[in-house]
């Protein structure tokens, strides 16, 4: 049996009004993938009104708390005292979203309990997984 950890966080989004609104995110830690978090945001709260569900590592997560890092679609970096700036960029645009440094520690901290930082290759089953990647191409 596998524990899935989800944890709603209050993010903020940037945009060009002053009054940054918060939206509502929860963000996610599965054993089964123990190198990646996911961040999801609620139909309501995008512009296209789906879920959205970004997955990134959860070592950018983590080393985003202290320096700016990620080149790709997410990006990372602290703001100020007790914020995080996440940025999610996609073809239609960048979302930047704030949030308290303090949630993503304690989610943090919860993901590591369950699975330790260097122990994630032993919660990994490669056998099943490159089953599953063949499985059509026969």
């Amino acid at each position: 049996m596998s524990t899935v950890i989800e944890q709603p966080v209050e993010a903020r989004l940037v945009a060009a009004a002053p009054r940054m609104p918060s939206i509502p995110a929860t963000l996610s830690y599965d054993p089964h993938d123990p190198f990646a978090v996911r961040m999801s945001f609620p139909a309501p709260s995008t512009l296209e009104g789906v879920e959205v569900c970004w997955t990134f590592a959860r070592e950018l997560l983590a080393s985003g708390l202290e320096e700016e890092v990620g080149h790709g679609d997410v990006r990372v970096r602290p703001y100020g005292y007790d914020r995080i700036v996440l940025e999610f960029h996609a073809p239609e645009g960048t979302a930047v979203i704030h949030v308290r440094a303090g949630e993503l520690r304690h989610f943090l901290a919860s993901s590591t309990a369950l699975v330790p930082v260097g122990l994630e290759h032993l919660h990994q089953n490669l056998d099943h997984d490159l089953a599953e990647l063949l499985r059509d191409s026969f």
